[in-house]
């Protein structure tokens, strides 16, 4: 099987290199300059090139703050980008597996969504996105698997462990929010689950592996919890470690609003794919080894748009 994802250095595309390679699957990147989601016309000859069996609409503008004030270049790369990858995959005859995010839920309901709720955006970004997923589901909907996901971490690129890691050892506390919840999810598992959906699409053409369906990591927890746990997982490695000093949204406030809670119900791709991700704890040690034990080998990546 021959994986082409959109975008060569956000974390789920270089992810899905490394993973492409341990499992003997073979994955192509296709980027700027020959892939532009910018430039519309780039697009499906720089995906025809590849020869996919499957396509991987990863590529999207994901600065979440900036999108508030950049909304032209975030529909552009979101919703008109989106709707191209899955043109071109209709034109090739091939699955497409497009990401989307936990942000298209306003977080109000308090309890783990699942995929039939109602989608309520509540900031510009998860605007484009949930514009984007219907975008193509209009499109190549009857060969579409869209994968919400969230909270997404890696060795690789601009990330919250990346982030808390180097704060940590630039000083003895960081204030970090304690009333947002949601499931931190490691790229390299959310890679790994990309994979075995593709194979489930390129094997069947049954209708109930199309659609949506949420991909998160097990379990749940708030940032601030999530940043005890890196920093816990850190120091057990002899790497740096700070005082979380637990802090209510109100306190740090953000361009873009976020959801208080956009944990996701998962329990619809384990019985439909049977695809379950590991608890997110159990995740962790796998990004924080590498990034505490061999920082030289993580490239520095910037993940959007891309």
């Amino acid at each position: 099987m021959r994986i082409a994802v959109t975008g060569t250095r956000g974390q789920v595309a270089v992810s899905l290199l490394e993973v492409g390679a341990l499992s003997g699957v073979e994955v192509v990147a296709v980027g700027r300059p020959r892939l532009n989601l910018m430039a519309l016309e780039t697009v499906r000859d720089a995906l025809a090139e590849a020869k996919p069996d499957v396509i991987v609409s990863a590529a999207a503008y994901t600065a979440v703050d900036r999108a508030e004030t950049d909304a032209e270049t975030a529909h552009a790369v979101n919703v008109n980008g989106a709707r191209a990858v899955a043109q071109a995959a209709s034109e090739l005859g091939v699955p497409l597996i497009h990401l989307s995010t936990d942000y298209v839920f306003s977080g109000a309901a308090r309890r783990p969504y699942v995929e039939s709720d109602a989608a309520l955006p509540i900031g510009l970004y998860a605007i484009t996105k949930l514009a984007g997923e219907r975008a193509v589901a209009a499109v190549h909907g009857d060969n579409t698997a869209i994968l919400r996901t969230g909270w997404v971490y890696s060795p690789f690129g601009t990330n919250f462990a990346k982030t808390m890691l180097r704060l940590a050892g630039e000083r003895a506390e960081v204030g970090v929010v304690d009333d947002q919840f949601g499931s931190p999810t490691s790229a390299l598992d959310l890679a790994r689950g990309i994979v075995e959906v593709a194979c489930n699409l390129v094997a069947s053409p049954d209708p109930a592996l199309r659609g949506t369906f949420h991909m998160t990591a097990a379990g749940d927890c708030s940032w601030a919890e999530f940043a005890r746990a890196l920093f816990d997982a850190s120091r057990d490695l002899g790497g740096p470690g700070a005082h979380v000093r637990a802090i209510p949204t109100r306190d740090y406030p953000t361009p873009a609003r976020r959801p208080q809670d956009s944990r996701l119900d998962c329990s619809l791709l384990a019985s439909v794919h049977g695809v379950a991700l590991p608890p997110w704890r159990a995740a962790l040690l796998e990004v924080v080894e590498r990034l505490v034990l061999e920082p030289q080998s993580v490239p520095d990546l910037v993940g959007a748009p891309s």
